[in-house]
Formats: C-alpha cells, structure tokens, sequence
C-alpha cells in the first residue's frame, strides 16, 4: 500500500517549491518521501498560509528538517529518521562491509541526536540497522538498495497501521459526539492518515456526523496551525480554543471524549505526548470524560518499566518568548522553560488505540509486548 502526496512542481529541479497546483485528502496524503534519490518533505513551518516542499539532499539536511519541524509527529519523525538512514549510506564510497559500517555510524548518530523523546526515532534506526546486519554477507551496493526499500517499507506500513487504527478507534465514537484534540495527530504527523486524527477521519468517512474542538497547542500551535487546516481540508466541523478554555468546555458538557496522539509509552501505559496533554487527562478525568491515546505499536517502548524514564526534550526559549521567532511577547531577559512534552500516567488514560485493537494501559505488556521490535 503506498501513497503518494498530490501536488505537481513548477521547477522540477528546484531545492524549494511553492506549490500551487495542491491537493490534500487525509486517506491519500503523506508528508514525506522518497523522490527520485531526494527525501522530500513538506516544511510543516509554513502552514498553514504556505504549502512548501522541500528536497533533503543529504541526511545531514533531513536531521534539519526533523530538529527545525519540517517534519514532526512520532510516526513521522521515524519515517523522516529511516529515509535520511538510506539517503546518507547511498553517499558512502566503501568496499567493505566494516567500512560501510564504519562511514554509517556518524549518520546514524547524527539522526539519532535530532530529537530525544519520540521512540519511533529510534525504533525506525533500529530496523535500518538490523538490515544491515541481516546482509552483511552482501555487496555494499546491495545493501543500499535494501535499505532504500526498508525505508519505503516503514513508510507503507505506517499507513497501513494508521488505517487500522482509524478503523478501531472509529469504533468508540457516535454519532453526534464532540471530541477534544490535543496538538497534531492527523496525516501531517505520520506516513499519512494520521493517528488520533486519523481516527476522526475514519469516523467522518463512516457518515458519522461528529464535531472537534481544537485545543491551540501553544507554544508552536500545532493545533491551531496544523490540526485546524487539516479539518478544514476534510470539511469536518471544528471550533479552535485556546488551550486553558478546555476544563471550561468538559464543565458544560460540551465535550463526550478526548482523543490524542503520543511519541513514547512506557509498558505501564504511562504516555509521553505535546505539552499540555497531562492537563487535559487529569481535566477528563475529574469530569468522567474519557481519554484515549492514539498510537502504532511501534510507539510503545516496553524497555522502560513508566514514564519517570522517558526523556523530556527541552526546546527553544523563543518559541515561549516569541510567536514563530518574529513577533516578542515578554520583556527580555526572561528565565524561560520550554518542555516539548510531559508525561500522563496511566491511571488518567481510559484505553490505548492500537493498530492491533484498543488495550487498557495496563494490558500493553501481556497483550502486545515485544510487537514493536525491529
């Protein structure tokens, strides 16, 4: 199953297009590919007032892209990770199995240091080197070509997972429910379709006529950004909030179920998601809504027994002091923390939506343990 993003090029060689001639359809749309030799990806910093595709000559420029937000989102984030994998080992001039090995290292590195606490990340420079090991005995230029196609390969899989998801978490919404999002779960942050989003997609497509409130997600506002552009694009009826309006909505009634995304889960169930999630569970949980995470199997990491081992990535000062690095909204000299995720624990999380079906947090290990390997 592969699909591709909809869009044709102005300059065919161009390093940056402006496309104008776009289309999106969340079950027919992916951020990021592989295109003739290049990784392309759409630079998620310029939505939604521009659509620009950029060409990632090198991996060193994909690890740019993937610290600076072209691209983001768990799922995408390892896509991103493999392709650049793949994309750095065809510039490698070695012989030798153990020279290409040794030439790979530093890519691998590179990529690895882009972003700590999403797992898919590392999950997806696992597989890649595992192909490697597999071949060893092969020609280098061999190998090359496979970890093209296992590049590929966690790109159609990612959409097929996501699919699934949608089709088991559609399950859980009625018609007629308002649901709260948090951050960007949809085909923007995966292979395509989308997680937590994705399921929201499925539930629309299956005629059930459902309404989504849209918590900003500051400081980036992948919410206000990213998740509203992408509702807009299906015509699916969405209201933006700000994100201290939730609490306010979940007291009126307004809201029947939360659905987010995640970039780590411990075994326990513990998630790690975009800030402000935590506010949010604890939110639903005092006002008996439910609260449901969204994520592949390969998002969860069962070497870390809870979330109290999850690293937290500490990002930009201005991304708080700033609105998009331009427009200052504090006095200078600020002391500033800009955690880009927390941690919820399990006992706030009603159940996980898996490609393999819906689990309570704490059925994640006797269930599904070990289904995220390599």
């Amino acid at each position: 199953m592969s699909m591709k993003p909809l869009f044709r090029f102005a300059i065919p060689d161009a390093r940056l297009d402006r496309s104008a001639d776009f289309h999106y359809n969340a079950f027919m749309f992916s951020p990021i590919e592989w295109h003739h030799g290049v990784v392309r990806m759409l630079d998620q910093t310029r939505l939604p007032h521009e659509v620009v595709w950029v060409d990632c000559p090198d991996h060193q420029t994909v690890a740019k892209g993937i610290r600076e937000l072209w691209v983001r989102g768990a799922p995408a984030i390892g896509i991103a990770a493999a392709m650049g994998y793949a994309l750095g080992a065809q510039a490698i001039r070695a012989s030798t199995h153990d020279e290409f090995i040794r030439q790979l290292k530093p890519i691998h590195d590179t990529l690895a240091g882009t972003r700590p606490t999403a797992v898919n990340l590392f999950w997806a420079l696992n597989r890649m080197n595992t192909i490697v090991q597999l071949h060893k005995d092969r020609p280098v230029e061999e190998i090359k070509k496979r970890l093209v196609q296992e590049a590929q390969a966690i790109h159609d899989q990612d959409i097929q997972r996501n699919v699934a998801m949608g089709r088991h978490g559609a399950e859980l919404i009625q018609d007629g429910d308002t649901i709260l999002t948090h951050c960007n779960t949809g085909a923007l942050a995966t292979g395509g379709h989308g997680t937590a989003l994705g399921v929201i997609f499925s539930a629309w497509e299956s005629g059930k006529r459902i309404k989504v409130l849209v918590d900003e997600t500051r400081p980036v506002l992948q919410g206000a950004r990213l998740t509203m552009w992408e509702l807009q694009q299906n015509k699916i009826p969405a209201t933006l909030i700000t994100d201290n309006m939730a609490g306010s909505f979940m007291k009126k009634g307004t809201i029947r179920l939360c659905l987010v995304g995640a970039d780590r889960i411990a075994a326990n169930g513990d998630t790690a998601n975009k800030i402000g999630t935590y506010s949010v569970a604890v939110l639903a949980k005092a006002h008996r809504i439910p609260f449901y995470i969204a994520a592949p199997t390969s998002t969860i990491d069962f070497s870390i027994a809870s979330g109290d081992a999850i690293p937290i990535e500490e990002r930009n000062p201005e991304e708080v002091t700033n609105v998009f690095g331009k427009v200052r909204i504090s006095p200078t000299n600020v002391e500033v923390a800009n955690p880009a995720f927390d941690v919820t624990p399990a006992k706030y999380i009603t159940g996980i939506i898996t490609e393999e079906g819906v689990f309570k947090p704490g059925e994640l290990k006797r269930k599904l343990g070990g289904s995220n390997r390599p």
